[in-house]
């Protein structure tokens, strides 16, 4: 279990490589002032370019700083790193041309686990999602080495792409970096086997989010660029558009987190134009992508680029939230992202701790092993008074297991 705050790690870390705050601020690209306010608890550090810049000059990954996985007795928090053993057994051991496992069931029973793990995953279902995965994703190695026809073999590499997928965003999302880029390699192989435009998108947006952010978020950017500018003529089918669309909001983000955020406004306008080309149906679509995906998405590219309170709020009220019923993940994003933005302000931290509690109700395996949230609701832990949460924040921060 780990109770040590975002900035009681920085100062521990800070004095570990020597450096004073105005050493490590110069380094960075901040104020020291920033740096004081932040190991004090006055200022969260909830920007993903902070995180990065200040892990990149501490020569030390985002993990080191933000902290890894969480455990603790709360059954929501720690059960989902049960399934992380399981998951780097497959992944480590299975390829396309030496699979660990010598037999496996008919490949259309295991089309038909993947649909119905999907809709877990988009809810963030970890613990659900890990008990079929590692199999699933053992046995398709198995049909990809040893297809029975031309038609099984592209089958077995489009599910395996899938269940890579899935694979990837479930490390990620609990804080196995290294697990979550080897699932995106792993998508990347199966797509380059199958030379289609739309899966070689697929693998490349969930490598473009495995990759590790310590001084590299402009790589990121880089890739997301190109894999959306590569996609762009093979896009004629309602998936082709919907990866596209991804695609290109990986790359308002990260434009956003280099701060260029003419770049990101120009990206976020791009996804507009494909969103209108699909359904406005994130329930029925690849990674939610829609128009109301694409408002999602301009509030967390808001919120790293510094917006906060009402600013946040009147983005937040142009997204319809009855169509996210079937996407909890998104939700619980979206929810989350709301409430770091609001939590900046004082006037607007009560409303945070609602957006928070809102975002832990729809996806409580990943957000109460989030590092951002865990951030966010120490930093207002700190200042709480019964106008900026009280109960219900002091509520949040024992599920976290964040001392209080």
């Amino acid at each position: 279990m780990d109770e040590i705050t975002i900035g009681a790690r920085l100062r521990t870390l800070r004095r570990w490589r020597g450096m004073t705050q105005t050493e490590l601020a110069g380094l960075a690209g901040l104020s020291p002032s920033f740096l004081s306010m932040v190991e004090t608890g006055q200022r969260p550090l909830d920007r993903r370019s902070h995180i990065s810049a200040i892990a990149s000059a501490l020569r030390v990954s985002e993990t080191d700083l933000v902290g890894g996985p969480h455990l603790s007795a709360d059954p929501l928090q720690s059960d989902p790193h049960a399934v992380i053993p399981a998951l780097r057994a497959a992944l480590q051991t299975s390829s396309v041309d030496d699979p660990a496992v010598d037999r496996a069931r008919a490949l259309p029973v295991l089309a038909r686990e993947m649909a119905r793990i999907e809709p877990l995953h988009q809810a963030c279902d970890y613990a659900a999602v890990g008990k079929a995965l590692p199999a699933i994703v053992e046995e398709l190695h198995y049909h990809v080495a040893a297809p029975e026809d031309e038609a099984s073999y592209k089958s077995a590499l489009e599910t395996l792409v899938d269940a890579c997928v899935c694979a990837t965003f479930t490390a990620k999302d609990l804080g196995y970096g290294d697990l979550a880029h080897l699932a995106a390699l792993q998508a990347e192989e199966a797509a380059r086997r199958l030379g289609d435009p739309v899966q070689r998108g697929k693998a490349a947006f969930v490598r473009a989010h495995s990759l590790p952010k310590t001084g590299s978020w402009d790589r990121t950017l880089a890739q997301a660029e190109h894999a959306a500018s590569d996609l762009e003529p093979h896009a004629g089918t309602p998936l082709g558009f919907q990866v596209l669309g991804m695609l290109e909001l990986t790359a308002a983000l990260s434009a956003a987190v280099v701060q260029n955020g003419e770049r990101a406004a120009d990206w976020l306008k791009e996804a507009d134009r494909v969103a209108e080309r699909v359904p406005d149906a994130p329930d029925e679509s690849w990674m939610a992508f829609s128009a109301t995906n694409v408002g999602i998405w301009r509030v967390a590219v808001s919120v790293e680029r510094g917006y906060s309170g009402g600013a946040i709020l009147k983005l937040a009220e142009t997204v319809n939230e009855d169509k996210l019923v079937g996407k909890q993940g998104r939700r619980a994003a979206f929810f989350a992202d709301v409430g770091r933005g609001l939590a900046r302000e004082s006037r607007t931290q009560r409303d945070a701790v609602r957006w928070l509690r809102r975002a832990e109700d729809s996806a409580p395996q990943w957000i109460r092993n989030s590092p951002a949230v865990r951030g966010t609701v120490t930093y207002l832990l700190d200042r709480a008074t019964t106008t900026a949460g009280g109960r219900e924040l002091r509520g949040m921060a024992a599920r976290m297991r964040i001392q209080h």
